[in-house]
């Protein structure tokens, strides 16, 4: 027929994470993953992702973003109202920080050749939907931010030919940061 077709999004991802192909009812738990510092690795999340899995549910996982995080170090010199940079949580960054905790944790509730969806600026005209192992993701370019990852659970027929729908050929590979540079 030729009919061109948008979708227009709720405003939410919790929602919108369908347009990954994977089916609303099936999603468990969502959680949020914090970035990791030098004296803080949190690992809450790793209960609620085994508690999805064993009920055949998928994760979704919301990455960090820190926008108008003050700096200590100018507060400290009575500097007020002086913020860090803004700074959003790549996929990639998020795949090592699970890998990490499952390697500290060693439960097995995922691997680096767990199916995963990595989805970017969903809704928008450029989004970007890949699907593929952590192992594969963890080098594969999103572009820019807002990110967001998807752990399946149990997956249906018509989910397992989604995720083949969205997965390429060739991944697309991240470019290594200059030393110093973040990746976003």
């Amino acid at each position: 027929l030729g009919v061109e077709v948008t979708v227009v999004h709720n405003a939410s991802i919790m929602n919108a994470v369908g347009a990954c192909g994977l089916q609303l009812y099936r999603f468990g738990q969502t959680v949020s993953i914090c970035f990791f510092t030098d004296t803080w690795r949190p690992d809450s999340f790793y209960e609620r992702v085994k508690e999805n899995r064993d009920l055949g549910l998928h994760t979704l996982l919301l990455l960090d973003i820190r926008v108008k995080e003050p700096d200590m170090e100018a507060m400290c010199r009575g500097k007020k109202n002086v913020y860090e940079p803004p700074r959003y949580m790549s996929i990639n960054t998020c795949i090592e920080q699970l890998l990490e905790v499952e390697a500290n944790k060693k439960q097995g509730v995922y691997s680096a050749q767990t199916k995963t969806v990595g989805i970017a600026r969903v809704g928008t005209e450029s989004q970007c939907i890949i699907s593929g192992t952590m192992e594969e993701l963890l080098t594969t370019d999103f572009g820019p931010p807002l990110h967001s990852f998807v752990i399946p659970g149990e997956l249906h027929p018509l989910e397992e030919e989604m995720l083949d729908f969205f997965r390429p050929a060739t991944l697309p590979q991240v470019k290594k940061p200059e030393d110093g540079e973040d990746r976003i």
